[in-house]
Parts: C-alpha cells; sequence; structure tokens
C-alpha cells in the first residue's frame, strides 16, 4: 500500500464515522500523508450576534482539517493541544476551506498548521494543532506497528 493510498484509506474510514464533521456539511477535498484539505459553507445557524460565522464553528473547520491530516498514516492520533487566531471573519453563504499541513512529526508527537481561508483567497483564521499517537490503527495492516 502506498503512503497515499494508506492516506485516503484512513480518511475514509474515518470520515465514515465523524457525525460532527458531516453535520455540520463538510466535505474532504484533498488528502495526502500529513495534509488535508476540507470546505464548509457558512449556513445562517452558524452566524453569531455580529451577522458573521461564530468562531466556533471555524475553530472545528480547522480542527477537523488537523484531525485528518494527522491521522492520515493509519495510526489513531487525538490532539494535545490547539489554538486559532482570527484574522478576518467568515460571511454568510461563504465557501471557507481550511487546508492543514504538517509541520513536525517525531515519537508519538506532531505539529499541523492550519489555514483557514474564505472564497476570495484572504486568510480567515491560523490554528496550530498539537497532536499526539495513541493505541491502534483505523485498520488492520501487516507489517505496521499498532
Amino acid at each position: 500500500m502506498t503512503p497515499q493510498e494508506r492516506a485516503e484509506k484512513s480518511t475514509k474510514i474515518m470520515f465514515a464515522a465523524d457525525q460532527a464533521s458531516a453535520g455540520l456539511g463538510m466535505t474532504i477535498t484533498a488528502v495526502a500523508p500529513g495534509q488535508a484539505t476540507l470546505t464548509m459553507k457558512v449556513r445562517p445557524e452558524m452566524l453569531n450576534g455580529h451577522r458573521i460565522c461564530h468562531g466556533g464553528y471555524i475553530f472545528t473547520l480547522a480542527d477537523s482539517a488537523f484531525a485528518f491530516a494527522c491521522n492520515s498514516y493509519n495510526q489513531l492520533v487525538v490532539a494535545q493541544q490547539n489554538q486559532i487566531t482570527f484574522l478576518s471573519p467568515g460571511r454568510a453563504d461563504e465557501v471557507l476551506t481550511a487546508r492543514a499541513v504538517e509541520t513536525s512529526r517525531t515519537g508519538r508527537s506532531g505539529i499541523y498548521d492550519v489555514t483557514v481561508t474564505g472564497e476570495d483567497g484572504r486568510t480567515v483564521a491560523l490554528f496550530r494543532g498539537l497532536s499526539r499517537s495513541v493505541k491502534g490503527q483505523h485498520f488492520p495492516e501487516e507489517g505496521t506497528q499498532e
């Protein structure tokens, strides 16, 4: 199995069980080892009192992209710590894109940077996620450590 096939299979299995991401209408548009890109349309119920996208939804989109990126090696991985900086509001009916990229992966720990952008290409938020691998795999695979 190639690294790309492993990433795709891990993502497919994980997304099938991810009711939170699916329930918010997120779509995975790309995945590769250590990387994932997701989109989400800002729906009316996602708007806050300022009529812009509630930051919690933007965080959730970034967190989901982070999760799929760090789980792309067929190793179970969870978040250890995350932080986000909001730079521009998400707008009603806009499709936001979150692109997660692995910055470092050593032992059981990883660092992933996620950029959330608006349809016009502006940066909406910058997110950094720290991951920690735990025991288990998404699917059985010979010759790999569980």
